[in-house]
């Protein structure tokens, strides 16, 4: 069309009647604005003005601000990541994106793999499903992840806006838990809908030993789920246990709750609810458990226990145990009462906490009886052990120069056996880096007079010994004895003759005591009277000592083409003297009977915790001689011909003194000790030997003359023991388990004496932790060749001939072993026999039959004083821990 000119244009419409075209004429005016004026395809610049002067009408500008007009929202809120290996299709019209085979997208916080993925972009929904491989089985199964939840289903549709989802056979898993539902419905971030749902702590979720069937569930992710009607199906049988709803607690922290106790009967106390309580979980830091037991016939216990720990901190465990133990009837002639206790406490420091100061506690204390008479415990290794003891210390290094050290500790050691306790509450330790004021601040420290060294110790104790019975009642501190001691080690080494090596000292000490005696004869009484005072006193000593020691190395050849080719022999021989002189100033005497004629010395030092100053010279000689021999042997194995070395003896050690100033008997026994190892270090084997050059007579008392000169030998042997361990297994590598509950209350790190069982804790397996770990195969097919095992014997024997003897002290055999007879049974035995009593000791056998998800164990002492059984099977997951059943017969104890 030509553009003519505007006012020829306005000049024909004005020749018309305008009343009647008056439609035609707007239109056209618009129009002809339209075409003369720019044209935007989006938006008008802000105050951009249109003028229309030139159609013949009055000015009007007409201005438009951007920032009123209303942006639409994006549809999708962030950038949409996607991939996938065959094609990515995109349809405008049904507004789809269609990714295929190992598809993937990313959107926001949302990760989603499948084997197909169609993304509408339109209702802001994606579908994610399988697909079938070439031989027409479903493969590539969709993974939706939400931050840190997963699930595994066949297919599900998800809206981006709604954040709803619903969901076709979802697998998830939260914390121990496994999840498998037919439908489920995600309404938001926290709550799901399931339908048909499968609970089951099983590892095969598809294919589980045991699962919950629940028809209808509301899971809260890491909180909880509740659910309807519930059935257990054990291989896919349904069982009539069931519960008309159900509560599984899902949370990844701890949470407070009940702990429901196991039911059962004992001969003597009747029946019994063992092991129920409530857990506090009061914060991430630290719990506590409170159990009790409780007893038809009156008897009860209780029990706390709390772990606590903080990262690049520290971390602990205590223990209180209390029982109150009842046998027979009131008023009856065998009614006992008894009442036992424990604590323990472990607490370990981070290195990475302090530098230059450390705390650390190890405390086991309590009644002596109560590891034999506790009837909720059957730790053997326990209970035969005679010696309790507790450790807890402070220890503070001040970087000084020169550096100071400082602990505070107190220290507890308890006799089973006599029920002697003996404690420093506390002691206090310091000392002084080693100083050598002769040395040059740089280079080498050479010579007898550059070498002087010194330091300063400092020791204060207050030392408690009482029975269990007083323990922490006021009459255990009356007796307590308090003291300080000073120590000024001064030493210097140096070489003589270039192969001798001397090192000499001297060392003065000074004990401040706050507890002294008097002793004298009372005529009322007639007996000597020791009296405790009480009031500072001191008395100081000294001592002087020199060593001098050297090597010798001896190789004997035999050839290289022998099969032993060389043995080599190192000498280790030294030879020292110490003196100290008598100190008689600090000794007095007293009268022994009435006549007052007959006086003995005694000083008022007596029995002090430092010891007491010695009445008469000691100027003894010591000799020692430290031997090894290795052996170079032909190499069967090595490519190159290289011979390896073998161990003959790690140590063959002789040692004796003799003191120059004694009016008689002045030689020592010779003691001599030794060990070595066979069978690739399996097998340790160490004894020791003492042996007297003197003669007894009839009475037992050695006398001034030598075994050789009375018509013996040239040493008399007093006595001799010797020990014999031996390891050995279808794996070589394999290490034993040390039980760290077993070893704190003061039993062996081994088995020997029998695995410990905690009765609070069943599901604890009875084996090792190695071997508690779960075989690659998952059948229940025996070993056809090869069956794991493992085997522990000890043997020892002491020989006593002091006084003529001649007998053997003990003699016994202790033996323990494992063995896998299929990759889910296992069995193990503890026993032993005394050679010398003639009887089979200690003996525990051990039966565990892993079922996956579930546990089964019996546990059988058939005989002797701890006769126990035990029988256990239930589900091994610690959340679903309550779901067991158990029967045991606890050992008749015989309380005091």
């Amino acid at each position: 069309m030509t553009l003519q000119k505007v006012s020829q244009i306005f000049t024909k419409i004005l020749l018309l009647a305008l009343h009647t075209k008056l439609f035609h004429i707007v239109l056209l005016a618009i129009f002809l604005t339209i075409r003369i004026s720019p044209i935007y395809s989006q938006e008008i610049p802000k105050n951009e003005s249109v003028s229309i002067t030139e159609l013949g009408v009055e000015e009007t500008k007409v201005s438009i601000d951007k920032d009123s007009i209303k942006k639409k929202k994006n549809i999708l809120e962030d950038i949409v990541k996607r991939k996938a290996v065959d094609y990515e299709k995109m349809d405008q019209v049904k507004k789809q994106l269609t990714l295929y085979n190992q598809a993937e997208l990313y959107y926001t916080d949302i990760e989603l793999k499948a084997g197909i993925i169609v993304l509408d972009y339109e209702k802001s929904e994606v579908y994610a499903g399988r697909i079938k491989d070439s031989a027409g089985n479903y493969t590539q199964y969709p993974i939706f992840k939400q931050g840190s939840n997963i699930i595994e289903p066949d297919s599900i549709r998800f809206n981006f806006k709604t954040k709803k989802a619903l969901v076709w056979n979802s697998r998830t898993k939260q914390g121990e838990m496994n999840i498998k539902a037919e439908i489920s419905k995600r309404e938001n971030d926290s709550v799901y809908f399931m339908k048909n749902a499968r609970i089951t702590t099983s590892k095969n979720i598809e294919d589980p030993e045991y699962y919950f069937l629940v028809r209808k569930v509301k899971f809260v992710p890491k909180k909880k789920v509740v659910a309807g009607l519930t059935n257990l199906v054990i291989a896919d049988v349904p069982t009539p246990i069931g519960l008309p709803f159900a509560y599984f607690p899902m949370t990844e922290e701890n949470t407070s709750g009940f702990i429901l106790p196991t039911p059962g009967q004992s001969n003597r106390q009747g029946y019994f609810l063992q092991n129920g309580g409530y857990y506090f979980a009061l914060s991430d830091y630290y719990d506590l458990a409170v159990l009790g037991d409780y007893y038809t016939n009156g008897s009860y216990g209780l029990r706390f226990e709390s772990s606590y720990a903080k990262r690049y901190k520290f971390n602990g465990r205590a223990n209180f145990r209390f029982e109150n133990n009842i046998q027979g009837e009131k008023g009856f002639p065998d009614y006992v009462k008894s009442k036992q206790y424990n604590l323990q406490w472990s607490h370990s420091q981070d290195t990475k906490a302090s530098a230059n100061s450390r705390f650390s506690a190890s405390v086991n204390l309590g009644s002596s009886q109560y590891f034999r008479q506790s009837v909720n415990l059957a730790n053997i290794g326990s209970g035969l052990n005679n010696n309790l003891s507790s450790s807890v210390a402070y220890q503070k290094t001040f970087q000084t120069v020169p550096q100071v050290n400082l602990s505070l500790s107190a220290t507890h050691n308890q006799n089973t056996n006599t029920g002697i306790i003996n404690m420093t509450l506390p002691t206090l330790q310091a000392s002084v880096d080693r100083i050598f004021p002769f040395a040059p601040k740089d280079g080498i420290k050479k010579g007898f007079i550059k070498n002087i060294n010194f330091q300063y110790n400092l020791r204060g104790e207050n030392r408690i010994s009482t029975q269990d019975s007083l323990f922490f009642k006021p009459q255990m501190f009356r007796d307590a004895k308090s003291g300080f001691q000073h120590s000024i080690p001064l030493s210097t080494n140096f070489k003589i003759f270039k192969y001798f090596s001397v090192t000499t000292g001297a060392s003065y000490n000074e004990v401040w005591a706050f507890n002294t005696i008097d002793k004298y004869f009372s005529s009322t009484e007639n007996k000597v009277i020791t009296e405790d005072l009480k009031g500072f006193d001191s008395f100081r000593t000294y001592n002087f000592n020199a060593s001098v020691g050297t090597t010798v190395y001896g190789t004997f050849k035999f050839g290289e083409d022998k099969k032993i080719q060389a043995i080599r022999h190192v000498m280790r021989p030294g030879v020292s003297y110490g003196y100290t002189p008598s100190f008689e100033r600090y000794y007095d005497t007293y009268a022994i009977d009435a006549t007052g004629n007959t006086y003995q010395d005694f000083t008022r030092f007596e029995g002090g915790i430092f010891g007491s100053p010695g009445l008469t010279n000691s100027n003894n000689l010591g000799f020692s001689l430290s031997n090894t021999f290795e052996a170079k042997v032909t190499d069967k194995e090595s490519k190159d011909g290289t011979p390896k070395k073998v161990m003959l003896l790690n140590n063959l050690n002789f040692s004796a003194s003799y003191n120059i100033a004694a009016d008689s008997l002045p030689w020592s026994p010779m003691r001599v000790s030794g060990g070595t190892q066979f069978f690739k270090n399996k097998m340790n084997v160490n004894f020791a030997t003492t042996l007297d050059p003197y003669a007894i007579d009839n009475s037992g008392k050695r006398i001034e003359t030598f075994n050789i000169d009375n018509g013996g030998s040239l040493f008399r042997m007093t006595s001799t023991n010797m020990t014999l361990n031996y390891n050995f297994s279808s794996n070589d590598t394999k290490k034993t388990k040390k039980s760290e509950q077993t070893l704190q209350n003061g039993g062996r790190e081994d088995d020997l004496f029998g695995t410990g069982v905690d009765l609070s804790n069943s599901n604890q397996s009875l084996f090792n932790k190695d071997e508690d770990e779960k075989s690659d195969s998952k059948g229940d097919e025996w070993y056809n060749t090869k069956l794991p095992w493992d085997l522990r014997l000890a043997y020892s024997v002491t020989y006593n001939n002091s006084n003529r003897q001649d007998e053997i002290v003990s003699n016994s055999l202790m033996m323990s072993g494992n063995i896998e007879l299929a990759p889910r049974w296992k069995v193990g035995f503890s026993s032993g026999y005394d050679l010398q009593q003639q009887g089979v000791t200690f003996t525990q056998l051990r039966f565990e039959r892993d079922l996956e998800s579930w546990r089964m164990s019996f546990n059988w002492v058939p005989y002797g004083t701890n006769t126990y059984w035990g029988f256990f099977i239930g589900i091994s997951s610690s959340v679903l821990s309550d779901i067991k059943w158990e029967k045991r017969q606890l050992p008749d104890r015989v309380f005091q």
